[in-house]
This record gives structure tokens, sequence and C-alpha cells, in this order.
């Protein structure tokens, strides 16, 4: 059988993660031995991504504890972007008459009732300023 360099190149990411079969590695290896230039550039490959991607030194206890907080931290986001919008739509709620089929009345919350208006934009600014600073702190590394 004629095994290609392109069948072995296809077959490198089942090998190298130690996925493959004992006949397919064996198949690997030996057509490593035959090819030397290919069997260097994967040896350089492989050296080149592992410092890139170093797996993470952290203990299991503390990698668990970053996952809680950061979830913590996307549902705390989640409300905090509802109760902004939620607040935020309170400040262009108005209310209306309707009499014989036509408009009598028309008033804007902030006019009708300004405490529960300046309530409302005071809750929708603490909000937004709170989603923005959690949003904030999800996209940086630092704790």
């Amino acid at each position: 059988m004629n095994v290609t360099r392109e069948v072995i190149i296809d077959l490198l990411p089942v090998y190298l993660s130690g996925e493959a079969s004992t006949d397919t590695r064996a198949l690997v290896e030996s057509f490593l031995k035959q090819d030397p230039e290919l069997a260097q550039r994967i040896r350089s490959q492989w050296v080149e991504n592992m410092t890139k991607a170093a797996p993470s030194s952290l203990p299991p206890e503390l990698e668990l504890k970053a996952l809680h907080r950061t979830r913590g931290l996307l549902r705390a986001q989640k409300w905090l972007l509802g109760l902004s919008f939620f607040f935020s739509a309170m400040l262009l709620s108005n209310g209306f008459r309707i009499e014989n089929g036509h408009i009598t009345e028309f008033r804007f919350l902030m006019r009708a009732y300004p405490a529960a208006f300046s309530i409302c934009a005071t809750l929708a600014t603490a909000f937004w300023i709170s989603y923005f600073y959690f949003r904030h702190r999800l996209r940086t590394s630092a704790p």
C-alpha cells in the first residue's frame, strides 16, 4: 500500500491528540522515519504550539471558583440590562384618555408625575452605569 504525504498530514491531528489507534500510530511513525523533513516540521510546529497555548497551571479549585464568579457576573449583567431597559422605557411612558373614539387627553409621565419620573430616571441611570461596569469587569482579565 502506497501512503502519500497528504494522507499522513490528514492523520496528524488524530495522531498528535493521542486519539489514533495503534495501527494508525504505527503507520504515521513509520512514514515520519522515512520523511525526516516532515518529521522536523511537525516537531517544530508542535513545540511552537505548545509554548503558545500552555495549559492552565491553576489548581482545579481555583478554576472552579473563577467559573462560578464569572457565571455570577454574567447573571448580574443580564439582570442589570433588563432593569436598565425597563426603567428607560418607563421614562417614555404616557397616559391618554379616549372619548367617542378620539384621544381627548394625552400626558407624559414627566409632566403628570415628576417625582415618579425622577425616580425612574435615577434608577435607569444607576442600572445603566452598573451594567457597563459589570461588562467592563467581564472583559478584563484582572480580578
